[in-house]
């Protein structure tokens, strides 16, 4: 049997609609009829840049899921046929897991029934953007080394008096950061932002929020956080923008930063830093980062219905429509203010 997909099949030009098989589920994997896809700007960059993709065409995109399971793949005992799930796809060669097609199927440890009262889209807004910042924040290879929570770590780690540093906290990836920072029970977060997001990120559980273009921010961040900032998040920027938060680490303690864009930086820009300092790469993908990101997402039921964890705003687009999906990610290339999109195929 096939079924309807939008793929790519050369970088640089739209996605196109075609027919491809059905998947399906194997060991601990479950098929799922796909409700809602949901991009974000890393998609764009694989139709224009092949990011991820180049050599491996014709590739789907989409890694936010959420359906019904249709099928269980051999020793699935977690989930039931008609459960309503969310999940974060892997990027396998052969796309069966990737959202822009009716069927998928995706590993049980990287999902969460969906719990009453959340919507389908409100619970796609979470996997590819609460994953890059939980990694950020709580995975020691790649990330601050922040203990998760739920670990036995954690029982010994004073979370109160520790701060948080998030530039790009209106970003979703940001605002994520800003949620997680609060269910661990950091006692300062303190986000660069745009004013348009305070009453937001606050919401979240910032303690502090200062606005990126007002004069002298390095300034206003030392004032809050003296010379003793060790931990600092960059959701967003390039590295021109990941330079404030470099130079608001403290210079007599080793800090680090975790950041969503590697690309190399001028260090000869960086002040003061006797103590040095680590830049950590995040790749947020819950594949790469099993051992973090399975408890996670066993606890994410939990997190929605308590409140812990509050969804995104989101747009939708309705069908497989290729030139309508397309028009969306050309809003990510040309930089315009877009709600994460979601297609419900």
């Amino acid at each position: 049997m096939s079924q309807t997909a939008l793929i790519v099949t050369e970088v640089g030009k739209p996605l196109v609609r075609t027919e491809r098989p059905i998947p399906t589920p194997a060991e601990n994997q479950i098929q799922v009829k796909v409700t809602v896809a949901g991009l974000n700007p890393h998609d764009e960059k694989a139709r224009d840049t092949g990011l991820f993709i180049a050599d491996k065409l014709p590739a789907v995109l989409a890694n936010d899921v959420v359906g019904i399971v249709t099928a269980l793949g051999s020793g699935v005992s977690t989930r039931r046929v008609g459960d309503r799930i969310v999940g974060h796809s892997g990027m396998v060669p052969g796309w069966l897991q990737t959202g822009l097609q009716e069927y998928v199927v995706l590993d049980v440890p990287f999902t969460a029934v969906i719990p009453k009262g959340i919507s389908d889209d409100e619970a796609a807004t979470l996997p590819t953007n609460i994953i890059a910042p939980l990694v950020a924040l709580f995975n020691d290879e790649s990330g601050l080394g922040i203990p998760a929570p739920w670990t036995k770590e954690a029982e010994d780690f004073d979370y109160k008096d520790k701060t948080l540093l998030i530039v790009g906290g209106g970003s979703n990836c940001g605002k994520f950061g800003v949620q997680l920072a609060k269910l661990a029970g950091i006692g300062k977060i303190v986000v660069v932002g745009s004013k348009r997001s305070e009453e937001e990120v606050k919401r979240y559980g910032a303690t502090h929020v200062l606005y990126r273009d007002t004069e002298d921010v390095l300034g206003q961040i030392r004032e809050i956080v003296g010379d003793d900032l060790v931990y600092a998040y960059d959701a967003v920027n390039p590295p021109e923008g990941q330079l404030l938060a470099l130079n608001a680490l403290s210079n007599h303690k080793k800090g680090k930063l975790a950041r969503l864009l590697p690309r190399p930086i001028d260090e000869s820009r960086i002040k003061g830093k006797t103590a040095g300092f680590e830049i950590k790469n995040v790749f947020g993908l819950s594949h790469v980062r099993p051992d973090l990101c399975a408890p996670f997402w066993e606890r994410v039921p939990g997190y929605l219905e308590s409140g812990k964890i509050i969804p995104l705003s989101f747009q939708a687009v309705e069908g497989l429509d290729a030139d309508k999906v397309n028009r969306e990610l050309d809003k990510y290339r040309d930089g315009e203010a877009v709600q994460k999109i979601h297609v419900h195929p």
